[in-house]
């Protein structure tokens, strides 16, 4: 839950934008006001879901006047706040403590350092215990969270080829699933309970398999497992998991009792959609790569490596001709503009990493050169994954008036 959903405006119809900036900002403030300035840094995207899905359960918005921030331009603004905002805070602690952990015991770069390994995992400790202490406040346990997490490496270790790859999947749905079934205890609606819990788990699975994607180029260079090569699923197959999924958070929002659902709707099921989308598409695949539902892939499990050449034999439904091309391994493409350094950092597959420092010069860089606005994709300062721009030519749906 870390990026995932990045609405462009362009898709957030009327005072959608404004009201996703409230939630950001309150997810921000929020952390800072329970726990100081540092645990800003948790900040995230797709965090934010939790603040929306409480106030769309709520009678009216909890909203606040927050000050003059240099990321809104120094402007003050309205934002979310009450107990919304510190549930989402509570899991944006929890995860980001995992994920630090995570990366430490990788050694995934400079994380491969003794000192910063050390100070990592001080702060990865800290942070799940802010989170704990914000969850009870609220009475949400956090330790689900944590159990979940803990329960990731070992459940892996036990996969192979031939595996379901849902097994993999499972402690990420039971994380998000506990997350948003709370936001209808704390918003009073206790027939949300089960329809909120199913989409949070149906998200997870989404997110899960996305990072999957993302990452299997990275993985395959450095020869770490992944949930896709290690149990042999194709794209082809993690794809149209990916589509359920996105189609059942649909149903499931449906049969929740929400008083404003157009930001959760955007959100949970358009965005979501995108980030499918987006993610397959650096491996060259589009919606129409994917077969029938009926369609399975046969014969054994695809051995590792070999995701990208698989075809399904002649004969059986599946995806005709070519996939589009891959996107460019240096550059990406450009949109018209008039800036002349928009090449560096290079856009490299597999993704190369930087770290903390090299990230907040690329990402310095890239907002100095309109990168983010004008490189198409671009890539990700610390990450180094291909990002899409903001500044892009939607042809959207309003959620407003969408037939959904």
């Amino acid at each position: 839950m870390f990026g995932i959903l990045r609405p462009c405006r362009h898709r957030l119809p009327g005072d959608l934008a404004k009201t996703w900036l409230a939630h950001l900002c309150g997810l921000c403030l929020a952390l800072r006001d329970d726990h100081g300035q540092f645990a800003r840094t948790v900040t995230n995207y797709d965090g934010l879901v939790i603040s929306a899905l409480v106030e769309a359960q709520i009678p009216a918005a909890a909203r606040r006047t927050a000050g003059p921030c240099a990321l809104r331009g120094m402007r003050s603004a309205s934002v979310a706040e009450g107990s919304g905002a510190r549930l989402a805070a509570a899991v944006s602690l929890v995860l980001a403590s995992a994920k630090v952990r995570d990366h430490v015991e990788d050694g995934d770069g400079v994380f491969g350092l003794r000192p910063v390994a050390g100070a990592a995992r001080k702060i990865a400790d800290r942070w799940a215990r802010q989170g704990g202490v914000t969850g009870a406040d609220i009475g949400f346990p956090t330790a689900v969270l944590l159990d979940a997490v803990g329960r990731q490496g070992e459940l892996e270790s036990g996969l192979g080829l031939g595996a379901s790859v849902l097994t993999a999947t499972e402690p990420t749905e039971t994380a998000t699933a506990a997350a948003f079934a709370h936001t209808a205890v704390l918003a009073g609606k206790p027939g949300n309970v089960a329809p909120l819990s199913e989409a949070g788990r149906l998200f997870g699975r989404v997110a899960h398999l996305i990072d999957a994607v993302e990452d299997l180029d990275a993985d395959a260079a450095a020869g770490a497992w992944n949930p896709l090569t290690g149990t042999g699923t194709t794209l082809i197959e993690a794809r149209r998991l990916c589509d359920d999924a996105v189609f059942g958070v649909r149903l499931a929002l449906a049969e929740a009792d929400l008083r404003d659902s157009a930001l959760v709707h955007a959100l949970l099921v358009h965005e979501l959609g995108v980030a499918v989308d987006r993610a397959f598409r650096v491996h060259g695949m589009s919606v129409h790569d994917v077969p029938p539902g009926g369609w399975q892939r046969p014969g054994p499990p695809l051995p590792p490596g070999g995701y990208q050449q698989y075809r399904p034999p002649q004969g059986a439904p599946g995806p005709q001709g070519p996939p589009p091309p891959p996107p460019h391994r240096h550059g990406g493409h450009r949109k018209p503009s008039s800036c002349l350094c928009w090449r560096w950092p290079t856009l490299e597959i597999p993704p190369k990493r930087r770290g903390v420092v090299l990230g907040c010069v690329a990402c310095l860089y890239e907002c100095g050169t309109c990168q983010m606005c004008c490189r198409d994709p671009y890539p990700g300062p610390w990450s180094g994954k291909p990002r899409e721009s903001c500044d892009c030519d939607c042809d959207c749906c309003s959620c407003c008036d969408c037939s959904c």
